[in-house]
């Protein structure tokens, strides 16, 4: 075989490991997000994704391997669907709108079958130190960061003059979106978004925003 054909091989070879990788992640972030990434196992994903066991472990090695990389897939899963196209709108009180409005859709849409895939990880995770624990932590540390500095934008631009404390309103903000996405789970209805709607335009409104720039928010 010339070396022209090796190189061909090679590539088809990554090309058809990719694919793979992708199928078996998002079978593993659907699964996850229902019955616990704990459930993530070797076995459970080679089922749920209709592959081999030995593909699972020839693509992943371990179990907590596999764990760290659904983390992952599921993060940049959140990022695409909530952070990027909040980053479309200028820094100021509509990103933030932006950025509530597209979790609360990302939540309601069930972009994860589950719900909010971090709150279910981190109930699975918070009391189990390790790498799968710290790589959950960090993506909620990263969008509970971001929201906090998307915040701190909005006021220093003049949009929220009344805000004392960026981190604490993110906290809030947060809290208000968690809520919504458990109640939703378990009564199946959509009346918690609206709450969470009411309660976040409630501290906008605190903060000193007008009320004009957020409707989208305080709609129910």
């Amino acid at each position: 075989m010339s070396a022209e054909s090796s190189i061909g091989v090679a590539d088809g070879r990554r090309v058809r490991g990719d694919a793979s990788r992708r199928l078996v992640l998002a079978a593993a972030v659907d699964l996850a997000s229902v019955e616990g990434l704990d459930q993530v196992s070797i076995g459970r994903i080679a089922e749920a994704a209709s592959v081999s066991k030995s593909g699972v472990a020839t693509l992943f090695g371990s179990k907590e391997r596999l764990q760290l990389a659904t983390v992952e897939a599921a993060r940049l899963r959140f990022v695409e669907t909530v952070i990027e196209p909040a980053r479309e709108l200028p820094r100021g009180l509509g990103r933030v709108v932006e950025l509530v409005d597209r979790w609360i859709a990302y939540s309601r849409e069930r972009v994860f079958p589950g719900g909010c895939f971090f709150a279910e990880a981190s109930a699975d995770f918070d009391a189990k130190p390790g790498p799968v624990r710290d790589a959950i932590e960090r993506a909620l540390a990263d969008w509970s960061g971001y929201l906090a500095a998307s915040l701190a934008h909005a006021r220093s631009l003049g949009d929220l003059p009344a805000l004392d404390d960026p981190d604490q309103l993110a906290f809030e903000f947060t809290a208000m979106l968690d809520l919504a996405n458990r109640d939703s789970l378990m009564r199946g209805t959509n009346a918690s978004y609206v709450r969470a709607r009411r309660g976040i335009a409630a501290r906008l409104r605190a903060a000193g925003a007008d009320p004009s720039a957020f409707a989208a928010v305080s709609d129910a």
